[in-house]
């Protein structure tokens, strides 16, 4: 695929769901993982016992930057030889415009991401897409995470 084909079909996508996820469970080891990574050892994070106890949830939840975290993992931008468009060479995460996180993720649940086209653009050497990313928890209510993310296409 072209950059400008990329470019058109991603034109004619705005405002239409064009990514769905598979569902991954956040557990205890990846929250612990990434309280290390970033020194955010908040208890309500990583003690189990505690948040059992004096938590509103009855358990530890998924930091909000984590829930966030995940998008290039649930967006498929990631995976080794499965570019998210054929002829993509990099992808680059350029920024978010908003971020809110209605909902806590808790320890043990499932979650997804769904991804809508905002609006795409070119620039030199590739292509600008602005996606909507929602995290939806299974059984949930509201959304976990909702952020309008921009991402540069390198062709």
């Amino acid at each position: 695929m072209s950059q400008q084909q990329a470019l058109d079909s991603l034109k004619a996508s705005i405002g239409k769901e064009i990514h769905v996820s598979d569902w991954l469970t956040v557990t205890q080891e990846r929250v612990n993982a990434f309280a290390d990574a970033t020194s955010d050892h908040q208890w309500i994070h990583v003690d189990v016992a505690r948040a059992r106890t004096e938590s509103p949830y009855k358990g530890t939840i998924a930091h909000g930057y984590l829930t966030l975290s995940l998008y290039p993992a649930l967006r498929g931008l990631v995976e080794s030889g499965k570019p998210p468009f054929p002829g993509v060479k990099n992808v680059i995460n350029y920024g978010i415009n908003k971020l809110r996180f209605p909902s806590a993720v808790l320890v043990g649940s499932r979650v997804r991401a769904r991804c809508t086209v905002l609006a795409a653009e070119e620039i030199p050497g590739g292509v600008q897409l602005t996606e909507q990313f929602t995290v939806e928890m299974e059984g949930g209510s509201k959304p976990a995470c909702v952020a309008e993310v921009i991402m540069r296409l390198y062709f």
